[in-house]
């Protein structure tokens, strides 16, 4: 009788703590529902790759795409020491659309960005939607509230950090084959290593293994010169020359940025209008192999919420290419070993 009344309490207790937690964090807790929701949209509605590769509606191009996929996953595990997993044994057809759309906010006059704080993963300056209107409602609020800058991004792909079993989602198959064995080694190294509150460490080590992890699995399959390459290795280049500008351009607005001591909001609208002008026209200067990133600023001119992600992404690039070939002489599977042994991973 005494252990029924226990668990009767025990249950009673459990509840009011949900409907506490419910009433506290209501808006956490109904953003979390939206998210599972469409998460499992996703894994319920994948069907795996064999089955996909059978389909009558799949073309010549997407079968080898898809087993494009398998290979790099397969160099992954064997080559790079990215922990084994499921993950990208399934294809979600996401109908030519984007499936999940990316919040950014930052101040408009400094380079801090709006951060978000999430359970287990901690901190960080995004926000996923799979709803559109819902990511609009979120940007809009924000912007209302608290006048910053903000934007709305797509996601070409993105980690669950082992929740979920992901999929290949059908959008990554339009991609070259180097940038899909990039995306999806970029992908599986948030799997295998993603340190709580460091967003910055981990896009900038899962983009450097990616990057550097496809050029190898490149080589690997058709040879150190050929032609698949080397073209690679040329849209590399020329991202990395992008990126570089980019990050420079980062530079001298925080330095403008910094300068604004004491201004009105007309002076320093202004004075950031003339640095994003420079930055437009000395763009103009760089050279190109490909016409991919030829006149970017044409018809966009960029928020702080883009300089920002170039930084979240890219601004440790080099400090891990030091410390790969300084400490490792370039051997990526000793890096990442001894990575995954230093950092405490979620």
């Amino acid at each position: 009788m005494k252990v029924k009344k226990i668990l009767k309490w025990v249950g009673l207790s459990l509840l009011l703590i949900i409907i506490v937690l419910g009433v506290w964090q209501r808006e956490l807790v109904a953003y979390g529902w939206l998210q599972l929701k469409g998460q499992l949209n996703v894994v319920n509605n994948a069907i795996p790759l064999e089955e996909f590769m059978e389909l009558p509606t799949t073309t010549e191009e997407q079968k080898k795409k898809v087993e494009i996929v398998l290979e790099a996953k397969q160099f992954a595990f064997e080559e790079l020491g990215i922990n084994y997993s499921e993950n990208y044994s399934k294809i979600f057809d996401q109908q030519g659309k984007p499936s999940m759309y990316v919040v950014t906010a930052c101040d408009p006059y400094y380079f801090r960005p709006r951060m978000w704080k999430f359970p287990v993963v901690g901190s960080v300056p995004y926000k996923g939607f799979f709803e559109l209107e819902k990511a609009r409602e979120e940007a809009n609020r924000i912007k209302t509230e608290e006048a910053i800058e903000v934007d709305i991004r797509t996601a070409g792909g993105w980690s669950t950090l082992g929740w979920f079993q992901d999929p290949v989602l059908s959008n990554m198959l339009n991609r070259s084959e180097g940038d899909l064995a990039s995306l999806i080694i970029h992908e599986l190294t948030h799997g295998t290593l993603f340190v709580k509150d460091s967003v910055t460490f981990n896009e900038n080590l899962a983009s450097f293994i990616g990057d550097k992890g496809a050029v190898m699995f490149l080589e690997k399959k058709y040879g150190k010169g050929s032609a698949q390459v080397t073209d690679y290795q040329q849209s590399l280049k020329d991202e990395v020359t992008f990126k570089n500008y980019m990050l420079g351009a980062a530079q001298h607005l925080d330095s403008v940025y910094k300068a604004m001591v004491d201004l009105s909001i007309d002076e320093k609208e202004q004075l950031k209008s003339d640095a994003l002008l420079r930055i437009r026209n000395n763009y103009d200067t760089l050279s190109f192999g490909s016409e991919v990133y030829q006149g970017y600023f044409k018809e966009r001119t960029p928020k702080n919420t883009f300089f920002m992600s170039m930084l979240r992404y890219n601004s440790q690039q080099e400090e891990l290419e030091r410390q790969l070939q300084d400490d490792f002489g370039g051997d990526l599977l000793a890096y990442l070993t001894y990575l995954k042994k230093r950092f405490p991973s979620l």
